[in-house]
């Protein structure tokens, strides 16, 4: 697997720019706007929240990253979320990089700079791609150099554009994995895509099972086995709560004939883990 060529920070700010201090200035809040290609749709709210307590205790820690526009206002290019948390939190103003570059290659380093910190879910991640060719010209090559992910990678992404809006809004929330996706799009029909997509969810099938499911075609059953194990309503609640407890995805799962059994706790990026951990060890 390709080395990503940068991540945050140091895919935006030249060496010699780092350490300057006369490069990171405070900006008056106001005068900073959302860029239009934010690949991200999804904010987390508990997450946001966390992170507007600790604006609120410590201040902004690590600057974003702006460009200069013509009418005195500032574009971001990374750190939305910051900038987000910090409006919410009742600041004036934010510690900002200012960065000289044109709109397009402002934009482009956006997209870049959000799919490098892999904190975006599999359907914003292949969106961003898409944008990166229809706006940019960028072949599937293109974009395997400048994220550092292999070509079959990138072009694995892009076709999950090509299911159907139901199923592209399960992978978005996390419902259905890009494995998941992967497998369903070995069928042509949608009608069965979203058949097969439905009883993944419902019965909790893993990638394995989803793949032979769809190699099986229009005669697909779910096995037995599975739906022996459909989830207990106790169960189901309990992952509800702690869903909404911790602000991710989280499966429970109980050995019946024992008296153990165990948590998946989802996280998407190093940020949310390092959130959950201070959820979890507080």
């Amino acid at each position: 697997m390709k080395p990503a060529l940068g991540k945050g920070l140091s895919a935006l700010i030249p060496e010699k720019e780092k350490g300057r201090g006369k490069e990171i200035l405070d900006l008056n809040i106001s005068t900073i706007v959302p860029n239009e290609y934010q690949p991200r749709r999804i904010f987390n709210d508990t997450a946001l929240n966390d992170l507007v307590s600790s604006i609120k205790e410590k201040g902004v820690i690590q600057p974003v990253i702006v460009r200069k526009a013509s009418d005195s206002t500032y574009h971001l290019i990374a750190g939305e979320r910051r900038w987000r948390a910090a409006r919410i939190a009742g600041l004036s103003s934010i510690p900002a990089i200012v960065k000289e570059a044109a709109p397009e290659e402002a934009l482009e380093l956006a997209l870049i700079e959000n799919i490098q910190r892999e904190d975006l879910n599999p359907l914003e991640t292949a969106e961003a791609f898409q944008r990166l060719i229809n706006d940019f010209s960028l072949t599937h090559d293109d974009i395997s150099r400048k994220v550092g992910k292999d070509r079959a990678t990138v072009t694995n992404y892009l076709r999950i554009l090509k299911l159907p809006f139901e199923i592209r809004q399960w992978i978005s929330d996390g419902s259905l994995s890009i494995g998941h996706a992967k497998a369903l799009l070995q069928i042509d029909n949608q009608r069965l895509q979203l058949d097969i997509a439905g009883k993944v969810i419902k019965h909790g099938l893993s990638v394995r099972e989803t793949e032979a499911l769809c190699k099986k075609g229009p005669s697909i059953q779910v096995p037995a086995s599975k739906l022996s194990k459909l989830k207990d309503p106790q169960i189901a609640s309990l992952e509800e709560k702690l869903m909404h407890s911790l602000g991710t995805k989280v499966r429970l799962i109980h050995r019946s004939n024992k008296k153990g059994g165990r948590i998946e706790i989802n996280y998407y990026s190093l940020e949310e883990l390092d959130r959950l951990l201070e959820i979890l060890t507080d």
